[in-house]
């Protein structure tokens, strides 16, 4: 018996494509069960009482929410092309960048057009891409887990694309290939693998909106007026 897989999703949800490029690498096939915010649907609610949020994937009636959480499920259960990294030190030492990128660098570079590009959030902003500028690219990797894209891609694909959009929504550029020219480089390898190009906005337009409706989402967001 095929397993039965459901994902909630919004598609402007940079959470959510984490766990579509999960399943797309692992080529796992899925229901896409796109949400009308504020408009959650019932079975949303059922599912994700304590949060009412997307991404929630639905495994053979089970759910789990959290997008690094159900990434790390998506892993344990289907085996063939590893997310994290086998060896238990790698794996730590993916988790850490993980952790700096969701808790350091999101945050920070979300505060640069929160207000408004000042000096010193765009500085803060700034040192922490340095820090992943210092770490992709060491030793000729393509990407941040070596030859092939692991659980900190993933991750870092916020930078890879969004910040693009936020910077466009907003006018206010911070991610310049003179000032970081290994992390560009790899967001231009991130956004072009196959598997990526898959499920960002610009593509599968059936059941995903045009890049456009999420630029506008970023420019109503950061909007100062």
């Amino acid at each position: 018996m095929a397993d039965e897989v459901k994902l909630f999703a919004i598609a402007i949800s940079p959470f959510v494509c984490r766990v579509k490029l999960a399943l797309n690498m692992k080529g796992i096939k899925y229901q896409n069960l796109e949400e009308d915010f504020p408009n959650r649907s019932t079975q949303l609610l059922r599912y994700n009482p304590l949060h009412k949020k997307v991404p929630v994937l639905v495994h053979n009636g089970n759910p789990i929410s959290e997008s690094l959480v159900i990434v790390e499920y998506i892993d344990d259960v289907w085996k063939q092309v590893p997310i994290f990294p086998q060896d238990p030190y790698q794996k730590a030492v993916a988790r850490f960048w993980v952790k700096f990128i969701d808790e350091k660098c999101i945050p920070a570079l979300h505060n640069v057009f929160g207000n408004n590009g000042g000096e010193q959030v765009v500085a803060e902003a700034c040192e922490n891409l340095q820090v992943l500028e210092n770490e992709v690219g060491v030793k000729g990797k393509r990407f941040f887990g070596g030859d092939n894209m692991d659980i900190v891609d993933i991750v870092a694909g916020f930078i890879a694309y969004w910040l693009g959009l936020m910077e466009e929504a907003t006018q206010i550029k911070i991610f310049t290939e003179d000032k970081f020219p290994k992390l560009t480089k790899w967001s231009d390898e991130f956004v072009n693998c196959q598997v990526v190009k898959e499920i960002l906005p610009p593509r599968s337009l059936e059941i995903l909106p045009p890049r456009s409706l999420v630029l506008a989402y970023y420019k109503k967001r950061f909007s100062k007026g």
